[in-house]
Formats: C-alpha cells, sequence, structure tokens
C-alpha cells in the first residue's frame, strides 16, 4: 500500500497557474507605503523633511559666494600650531660592504711573463705627438669667402665685356608677314565627296540567328516517377497532429 501511495504522489503533476480562474497580483492596486503622497491610510508614516535653499540678498550675498570645503587641513596643525608627535621616515637599506674578490689561480698567465734575467727583443709603443709649438689661433684660407670677379659684381675690378643674346626679331626678317594673309592650314576645305562620285560605304553588323525554341528542357534526372500514385494504388497514410491544450487562449483574427 505504502509502495501504491508513493507512485500516486510521483504522478501528480505541478499546479498550472491556467487553472486558477482568479485575477492575478498585479489586478489589484494597492496604495503606496512609501513617502506621504497617496500613502496608505492603515500605515504609521515616518516623518519627512525637505531641505530649501537660501534665498540671496544684497546683504548676504557676498558671504554666499565663498569657496566650500575645498581646503585640505593637515591634521597634525591644530589650533596651537603643530603637534609634538614624533614623526619618522623610512629610508631603503643600506648596501652592505662587498666583500673581496680575490682572483683565483686561473685569472694569472705566468707564461706570458718574460724569465727575469734573461735578455729579449726590446719592444716600443707608439705614442701621440708632442706638441711643442704653438696652437696656431689664425684661420686658414679656406676660411674666407672672397666675393666672385667674374662678372660686373665688383665695380673696383676691372672686368672684360660681357655680351648677352637675346632672341629674333621678326621685323625685317623673313619671318615678318608683310601681307598678314592666313596660310593654307586656316582654310577650312570642303570634303571631295561633296562634288565628286562619293565611294561606297558599308558597315558591318551582328550574327543574326535562326529563330528557335530557346526554352529550357528538363532532363531525364529532373523527374521523380516514383513519386506519383496516380496511375496505381498506394499504401495509405496518416500524418499525426499536435495536443491542444485547453489553457491556450485563442487568437482571433
Amino acid at each position: 500500500m505504502e509502495g501504491e501511495s508513493n507512485k500516486e504522489k510521483k504522478r501528480k503533476l505541478a499546479p498550472i497557474a491556467a487553472r486558477e480562474r482568479g485575477p492575478g497580483p498585479g489586478h489589484y492596486r494597492l496604495p503606496s507605503t512609501c513617502g506621504y503622497i497617496d500613502h496608505d491610510c492603515t500605515k504609521h508614516t515616518k516623518a519627512a523633511y525637505s531641505f530649501g535653499r537660501r534665498l540671496a540678498t544684497l546683504a548676504n550675498q557676498a558671504a554666499i559666494c565663498t569657496p566650500g570645503p575645498a581646503y585640505l587641513i593637515e591634521p597634525a596643525i591644530t589650533k596651537h600650531g603643530r603637534d609634538g608627535t614624533p614623526a619618522y621616515s623610512m629610508l631603503a637599506r643600506r648596501e652592505g660592504a662587498h666583500l673581496f674578490n680575490t682572483p683565483s689561480p686561473g685569472a694569472y698567465f705566468p707564461e706570458k711573463v718574460h724569465p727575469q734575467g734573461e735578455r729579449h727583443a726590446p719592444k716600443y709603443s707608439v705614442g701621440a705627438r708632442t706638441r711643442y709649438r704653438k696652437t696656431d689661433n689664425n684661420p686658414s684660407a679656406n676660411k674666407y669667402k672672397l666675393p666672385p670677379v667674374l662678372g660686373d659684381h665688383q665695380p673696383e675690378k676691372p672686368s672684360s665685356a660681357a655680351y648677352s643674346v637675346v632672341g629674333r626679331r621678326d621685323i625685317g626678317s623673313y619671318l615678318e608677314d608683310m601681307a598678314k594673309a592666313p596660310g593654307p592650314g586656316h582654310y577650312h576645305s570642303t570634303t571631295p565627296d561633296t562634288y565628286k562620285t562619293k565611294a561606297p560605304l558599308y558597315s558591318l553588323r551582328r550574327r543574326c540567328y535562326m529563330p528557335e525554341d530557346c526554352t529550357k528542357k528538363p532532363g531525364p534526372g529532373a523527374h521523380s516517377p516514383e513519386k506519383v500514385h496516380i496511375n496505381r494504388r498506394s499504401a495509405p497514410q496518416h500524418s499525426l497532429g499536435i495536443r491542444h491544450s485547453e489553457y491556450i487562449c485563442q487568437l482571433f483574427s
């Protein structure tokens, strides 16, 4: 019996909200409990205060136009001066004494040292030239920029004759047009086809095709004869519908 009762409890479905025919919570409009406008009369109302603004007058206008609490007063400063609390600052750790890096035996090259008491060839090193004479501070010849002496740039220097080549003048030359008449190229001559026999002219047109049927014919693969059942009997075909709920709202068009 207990097993059957447990199965019955498992078979119980969740309650459907559409079965409840009464209005939902949003249908009721309860008065507000916040503020004092349209407040619920059955609830206790707390005190509500409003802040107004100070009216500016000629007497207190100078006192109103002052900066707000924008100053940063140091907390250690009092009305009697700076307080006597000691203040400490933390510095970085000082570096300890470095250990002496003693070179190892492999750092020495005794084979490069010439044996003591033996003769060896002299060795010389080339150093910089010793400056015994005084440095000459006078500039050299290429430091000066003298004006050019070619042409008529210097009035105190004699210069040779300078000639300039100008363009050829049309007056008195063969280029002068005494008659002021236009040349043959200024006339628009008439085409010879106007007063002579005109040669035939031919134009090329596009290729013409014979009229034919241009419609697209389907191939053998475009037909599906296995889907045709008009000329033979076929098995019955049934379609499965859906289960409509009684709680769905009907749509009216």
